[in-house]
């Protein structure tokens, strides 16, 4: 008799469950080393839920499936990140038995009304069907998983540039789409301010998105490694954010140990030390 399996929780039905009248907004860091043990010791750290990253991190399907069956089991959310937002990689990571997704440069309703076809069976959308081949409904021991799919799969779409700012209303309306999550890195590059993701600009349009999803009732979440940075947004209104990640963890503290054994070159100097990503 073959074992029958329930999907996992959400991160749309964590953020219900977390940030109402009785919950808090939800703390997580990236996972962008590409190693299962990385994301492993990660997971247990007691972080409420992690991002591994293929967009900027050196992940394909194999090291992300690695990295998801190494999480499984820890009480924490995962979200991945795919390089772009393409039917075909979609299908692959919700194959693969990616539950939440992150869609990066999401700059229109269009865009956001593609993502959400690419997460949903024909007639709703266009995702392929390949249960039967697919971690997703685990070989089709997953009872009835093709008619509810969707409700096993949560879609965050990033907001991440001027013109996603601002069309963030119309972004917002899109049916699927669960929440929002601010980049301000790739949000001060869109409005000339390449490097100052604390530049009062790009504040303000974070602020305004998070006034926006407030308004609309979605979660907006912000990636924020300064801490006071991260405190002012989640004051705004911020459901989640995102405060570290694996590899600046293992960067700066490595530097640290050296600095305490190794004089500093005079020529080099010591390292800059980012605040934010």
């Amino acid at each position: 008799m073959p074992l029958r399996v329930k999907p996992d929780e959400t991160f749309r039905d964590a953020l219900r469950n977390q940030t109402g009248a009785a919950g808090r907004p939800l703390a997580g860091m990236w996972v962008c080393s590409g190693s299962p043990l990385m994301a492993e010791l990660c997971a247990g750290s007691g972080l409420d839920w992690l991002l591994i990253d293929a967009e900027h991190s050196p992940n394909g399907l194999e090291s992300i499936l690695a990295q998801l069956q190494a999480v499984h089991g820890y009480p924490v959310q995962v979200l991945v990140r795919p390089p772009v937002n393409d039917t075909v990689l979609i299908k692959q990571y919700l194959d693969l038995g990616v539950q939440n997704l992150l869609i990066p440069m999401v700059n229109s309703a269009a865009d956001a009304e593609a993502a959400v076809a690419a997460t949903r069976y024909p007639p709703h959308g266009v995702r392929g069907v390949g249960s039967a081949l697919a971690r997703a409904a685990r070989w089709n021991r997953v009872p009835d998983y093709l008619a509810r799919a969707s409700d096993t799969v949560s879609l965050t779409v990033q907001i991440e540039s001027e013109a996603a700012v601002a069309a963030v209303e119309e972004i917002l309306a899109v049916d699927g789409v669960d929440a929002i999550f601010l980049g301000p890195s790739d949000l001060a590059a869109s409005l000339g301010l390449l490097g100052q993701q604390e530049h009062p600009r790009v504040r303000a349009a974070v602020e305004h998105c998070i006034a926006a999803a407030t308004a609309a009732g979605k979660p907006a979440g912000v990636n924020a490694f300064n801490p006071p940075t991260a405190r002012a947004y989640l004051a705004a209104g911020a459901a989640f954010v995102l405060v570290g990640a694996d590899v600046a963890l293992l960067a700066r503290g490595s530097e640290a140990l050296a600095a305490q054994y190794i004089p500093p070159d005079p020529v080099i100097g010591p390292a800059e030390t980012p605040t934010s990503y």
